[in-house]
């Protein structure tokens, strides 16, 4: 079972869970904890080889979408957990999209922060390198460059601190079976864009966020129940670089005021 962290409110009753993205850990969340513990019972994951869960040791046939959501799920199982408004970054929203296709009916609503629902020609040319030389560059190199990438700037210096540091405990070779699942997440990214999913959603972006905020624009824009804040001066991981205001936007949706 995946290693998590649970926090109990006085005040809620509801549950939410935080997935992160790829490279990251439930670390990611630090600015969050105390904030929505105020209304909810708050449930960090730390996904398969990421943080403190141990990598599968099998053939890596169990590396896909669904398998790395029913991980998700099993915890919810385990902590008796009936339904819960879930929190991504990153690839982290990959994977609730997924866990939503899979029990509609744990999800109470979703906020994907930096939602990844498609791709722009520059991110697709990150695909595309990362697979060249997934075996010619050293892990720690490789993830570097792509954290700059993905969050340039001096106000994303943060977050690419702390992206850097967790993305030392995960094994080269864990790293290689995420980027095994870029073609299922493109197969996904498009069986979706022609559905609409009836989950209450809200997405979170970073106005700096150049490679996921316009593919987001375009799916809040045709689906129902589903709302947009873009927060100003910040990149793909908003919720550590303007924390303060992350917080307030996500815990009023999930009030629903």
């Amino acid at each position: 079972m995946l290693s998590y962290k649970s926090f109990i409110s006085e005040k809620g009753q509801e549950w939410v869970v935080f997935v992160h993205g790829a490279g990251g850990s439930s670390a990611v969340w630090f600015k969050q904890i105390r904030a929505f513990q105020k209304e909810f019972n708050v449930l960090l994951v730390d996904l398969r080889g990421h943080g403190k869960s141990s990598a599968y040791t099998g053939d890596g046939s169990r590396y896909t979408l669904q398998g790395l959501s029913q991980d998700i799920l099993d915890v919810l199982d385990h902590e008796k957990i009936e339904s819960a408004h879930f929190v991504g970054v990153s690839l982290g929203t990959i994977l609730i999209r997924t866990l939503i296709d899979m029990a509609p009916e744990r999800v109470l609503s979703v906020i994907y922060a930096g939602a990844v629902v498609g791709f722009t020609a520059m991110a697709r040319i990150l695909i595309v390198a990362g697979q060249a030389l997934k075996y010619m560059v050293p892990f720690n190199t490789l993830y570097s460059t792509f954290a700059w990438i993905i969050m340039p700037g001096k106000k994303a210096q943060e977050a690419r601190r702390v992206f850097k540091r967790e993305a030392r405990r995960v094994a080269p070779e864990e790293f290689r079976r995420w980027l095994m699942l870029v073609p299922e997440v493109n197969r996904r990214l498009h069986k979706w864009m022609s559905e609409t999913s009836s989950c209450r959603s809200l997405y979170l972006m970073g106005g700096k966020d150049y490679m996921f905020l316009p593919p987001a624009r375009a799916v809040v824009y045709k689906t129902p129940d589903s709302f947009l804040e873009v927060i100003s001066g910040v990149g793909h991981v908003c919720n550590i670089e303007k924390p303060e205001q992350f917080n307030e936007l996500a815990i009023a949706f999930l009030l629903n005021k």
